[in-house]
């Protein structure tokens, strides 16, 4: 998987999944044109994390990159890995400039970077499991007791967006299935 050659080793991870009755197609292109903002339990704790700034209009997973989320790598209909490296755990999160070419190298003491990725597996005819994995690691002891203090507050919240975020996905995939 992208992710584990982005990101094998980590101090901190978290998974969600789902099952999806829809093509890997269908499933893929859902996971990346997905308008995120359609849930207010997204679009509050994400207007909440940036202390007040509403988030865009349409929100997608590409749009993210605009926030300093960087596209890792893809293989279309399987996987998407995005990237991130910054101080997470403080107020203006001071992202770094990363991208596909110096994630792996990025090693900067005081910060932490993380991976996360969308991943689908085909369990039947039409039948996708979506999965989403999130791996950060710290770049050193202080980032490390920065992030533990800030993830012990955040998690639950980080999960809940990843969790409605499958479902809307899962929606969208769905969706001409339904209506048939």
């Amino acid at each position: 998987m992208l992710i584990d050659n982005f990101m094998l080793g980590y101090d901190f991870s978290e998974k969600h999944e789902t099952n999806i009755r829809a093509s890997a197609e269908k499933v893929y292109a859902a996971v990346n044109s997905t308008d995120l903002s359609e849930s207010w339990i997204i679009g509050s704790l994400l207007t909440l994390r940036g202390l007040g700034r509403r988030p865009a209009k349409t929100l997608t997973l590409r749009d993210m990159t605009k926030d300093g989320f960087a596209i890792l790598g893809e293989k279309p209909d399987e996987e998407i890995l995005l990237g991130l490296a910054g101080k997470f755990w403080t107020l203006s999160g001071c992202m770094q400039n990363i991208n596909a070419e110096n994630f792996r190298e990025f090693d900067t003491k005081g910060y932490a970077k993380a991976a996360w990725n969308f991943a689908l597996k085909e369990i039947g005819k039409d039948k996708i499991l979506l999965e989403t994995e999130t791996r950060v690691k710290c770049l050193d002891e202080k980032s490390l007791s920065s992030f533990r203090f800030y993830w012990r507050f955040v998690q639950p919240f980080s999960g809940l967006i990843r969790q409605e975020m499958l479902r809307l996905i899962k929606q969208k995939a769905e969706e001409k299935l339904e209506k048939s």
